[in-house]
């Protein structure tokens, strides 16, 4: 089970959001890079950045501190970033600047030709972000409930070749409310591709139960205000995770 510190960026700050809103954000640091070689440091193998005014103007808002992010970690783990990715321009530019995985959130749902165009063009690097709450894919930073069901778009999604999807379920994110597991894992299931679960992750016991059904395809666990407010250890969970999986 892959432990994926979040970096959420907010004005080239560090933040974290409560349930996705703007006006709720707490400040975790003003040195972006500085943040990532901490988590490095700290034995993670992969980075989930998220460009929050990218993903409300739609396009590119934070990219001097996600360079800087890229810089800091060299080729030592894979980063992947979500916000604002609406065209093959920008997700060249991602990739020529040493990202690994873009992740299409609202794009994919609203214009699935850009999906399927993206993942021909850059095979490999794609990862679809799907929010949802009671079984409906949300859009445009949560604020618009659509009426897809998620296991159906997901499935579409798969064909299209995207590596993976990252699931959250947005009614828990940053309340430290613990993983929908259930939710999750029929998603999982009703997949070939890994899913990374993501929203309301809030201790060790969560850790534990997601790694009790790894084996049902999820890949990870993004990391946010728990390991940020110290709920949750990550060096431990990390350990942990390891343990559970040998």
């Amino acid at each position: 089970m892959l432990l994926i510190p979040a970096i959420d960026l907010k004005d080239g700050h560090c933040v974290r959001l409560k349930q996705g809103d703007m006006d709720q954000a707490t400040i975790f640091s003003e040195d972006p890079a500085a943040m990532a070689r901490n988590w490095l440091a700290r034995g993670a193998r992969r980075l989930h950045l998220v460009d929050l005014n990218g993903a409300f103007a739609g396009k590119p808002q934070n990219m001097t501190a996600i360079k800087s992010i890229l810089r800091a970690v060299g080729d030592d783990i894979p980063v992947q970033l979500g916000g604002g990715i609406r065209d093959l321009d920008t997700i060249e530019k991602y990739i020529d600047a040493g990202l690994r995985y873009v992740i299409i959130g609202t794009a994919a749902v609203k214009n699935p030709g850009f999906l399927k165009d993206a993942c021909t063009a850059f095979g490999g690097h794609v990862i679809v972000g799907l929010d949802a709450k009671d079984g409906k894919v949300a859009t445009d930073g949560w604020s618009k409930l659509t009426g897809h069901e998620v296991v159906d778009i997901a499935r579409k999604f798969e064909d299209y070749g995207v590596d993976s999807i990252v699931y959250t379920d947005i009614g828990r994110d940053g309340m430290l409310t613990g993983i929908n597991i259930e939710a999750t894992v029929k998603l999982a299931q009703s997949l070939s591709i890994p899913v990374i679960a993501s929203g309301g992750l809030s201790n060790m016991a969560d850790i534990e139960k997601l790694c009790a059904v790894e084996a049902e395809g999820i890949e990870g666990v993004i990391c946010g205000r728990a390991i940020y407010s110290g709920d949750l250890d990550f060096v431990k969970a990390q350990e942990r995770a390891d343990q559970l999986a040998s």
